[in-house]
């Protein structure tokens, strides 16, 4: 596909579709002004009359309308102009583009308000067009025959000053692609992505962005005492693996960052069983090795000078005559003794063993990834990744990152209160403590395999996946936090 920037009035572009974003002012400057004179004040009238209010995300279609090149013309509101972030301006074009990718090789244009300049720059609107043209198309129907929505088959930004917004455009693009890597892994059912197949997935993506890949099945995690990882996998007929992947952008004497992944294909809860509303998502249990896959592909594709490490856990959580059971004592890779008081508290031993993994690797930070608790989501919601560090440094780095890309992060609170109620009478600890502040129990159980490593732990158990589908993306994963870990090594 074609993306590229043009200085030609939108009037004039030959597309089957114009995607024009408004504010909701009725005195439009530039070429927002210039297209509706063309069409002889609709946009302001419609406006005016309230029949288009042009608040965020809401769409007006014009379709076939003299003096516009494009077969159709959709306009979508923006809000004010002065509000608009970079989140509200990908909802925006999302909300656009998406009721224009119906048919297979459509041909797109864009037009947004030139009052958006103040707050989101030409290279940031170009990035963000970029990365909405690729990856609005892709949703949850992965399995269907007929697909609804398609790729387009190029796509132009109507810009007064096209600028130096090549690189922006490639980067979007790249980002875009990404973002679709995970949201195919987290869409697929847990009979097509499994260990093994998620692991050659992986070894297929290292190979095609030239990252190394070593691929460690049940004999080596044995052999490396994973003990906490293969207590999860022992009850699933399909074999757990670990994915390293390596990425060397920069010298050998720079900072390397690991991304740990948890990457459960599915989570029956083992014998503390999920009822079956809850469980029937539970494919969507490895979206934080699907991230982590997502962020090295765009980090070695857009070639940053930078130093990445990835390791995926993959295993199945399922029920069987060998499978772990409440009361078990099972012994983590560190040599830390875990007295197992909830099977469904899966991930966090999963991660266990990986974190100690990159941490004896000699990395200089580590973040993890992991739809990994409930509660996280009943404090923050569905839209917002729960922050739980070690490193002020390394938190900070995320969150200034992640208001560059518009994604939502907050930081919760690592107490050493919590520390006693994770204590176990039989062990070292148990895997759970009691019902109230889940997440940051759950952290804090993490915390026990980083050693001094800075680490950063985000819980993404709302963000990743979406029960519902709204103007802007569809039910199913999200491809949450890619954005804003790519970002990271953007600013190194």
């Amino acid at each position: 596909m074609a993306i590229t920037a043009s200085l030609i009035p939108a009037h004039e572009v030959d597309a089957d579709w114009l995607v024009v974003l408004v504010s909701d002012t009725p005195e439009f400057q530039g070429r927002i002004r210039d297209l509706d004179d063309v069409l002889g004040g609709t946009i302001r009238a419609t406006i005016e009359q309230e029949d288009f209010e042009a608040t965020p995300n809401e769409v007006l279609p014009l379709y076939q309308r003299a003096g516009v090149a494009a077969t159709n013309l959709i306009v979508v509101g923006i809000g004010a102009a002065a509000d608009c972030d970079v989140r509200c301006l990908r909802h925006g074009m999302l909300a656009g583009l998406r009721n224009c990718c119906m048919k297979a090789e459509q041909s797109v244009a864009m037009l947004v308000d030139e009052g958006v300049s103040e707050q989101i720059s030409t290279s940031l609107v170009a990035e963000t067009f970029a990365d909405t043209v690729v990856s609005g198309p892709v949703d949850a129907d992965v399995y269907k025959a007929e697909l609804k929505r398609h790729p387009f088959a190029d796509a132009t930004l109507c810009l007064a000053d096209t600028g130096d917004v090549e690189q922006a455009l490639d980067t979007g693009a790249i980002v875009g692609s990404a973002c679709n890597v995970v949201k195919d892994l987290v869409n697929r059912t847990a009979n097509d992505i499994y260990p093994q197949t998620f692991a050659a997935c992986a070894a297929e993506i290292a190979e095609d962005c030239e990252v190394e890949c070593v691929i460690l099945d049940e004999t080596h995690l044995a052999a490396e005492k994973m003990g906490a990882l293969l207590a999860v996998a022992r009850g699933s007929e399909k074999p757990p693996r670990i994915v390293k992947l390596s990425y060397r952008g920069a010298d050998s004497d720079a900072e390397t960052v690991a991304i740990v992944g948890k990457g459960v294909t599915f989570d029956s809860g083992g014998y503390s069983i999920k009822p079956s509303d809850s469980m029937i998502s539970m494919k969507a249990d490895m979206a934080g090795a699907a991230t982590a896959l997502g962020v090295i592909s765009a980090v070695a594709t857009l070639k940053l000078p930078v130093n990445l490490s990835v390791y995926l856990g993959l295993v199945e959580n399922m029920i069987s005559g060998s499978a772990y059971r409440l009361g078990d004592v099972v012994t983590a890779r560190n040599g830390t003794t875990i007295e197992i008081h909830n099977t469904d508290a899966e991930g966090r031993l999963v991660l266990a063993d990986v974190l100690s993994y990159a941490v004896d690797d000699g990395v200089d930070a580590i973040i993890d990834l992991a739809t990994l608790t409930g509660a996280c989501v009943v404090a923050l919601g569905e839209d917002i990744t729960g922050v739980f560090a070690n490193s002020e440094n390394l938190s900070d780095r995320i969150r200034n990152a992640a208001d560059s890309t518009g994604e939502f992060f907050w930081p919760m609170p690592m107490h050493k209160h919590f520390e006693p109620q994770l204590k176990s009478h039989v062990a070292d600890c148990k895997n759970v403590g009691p019902r109230w502040g889940g997440a940051v129990t759950a952290a804090k159980f993490l915390e026990k395999f980083v050693k001094d490593t800075p680490w950063v732990h985000l819980d993404i158990a709302g963000p990743s996946w979406a029960d519902s589908g709204t103007a802007w993306q569809d039910c199913g994963g999200t491809a949450s936090c890619v954005r804003t870990l790519v970002e990271i090594f953007r600013s190194e």
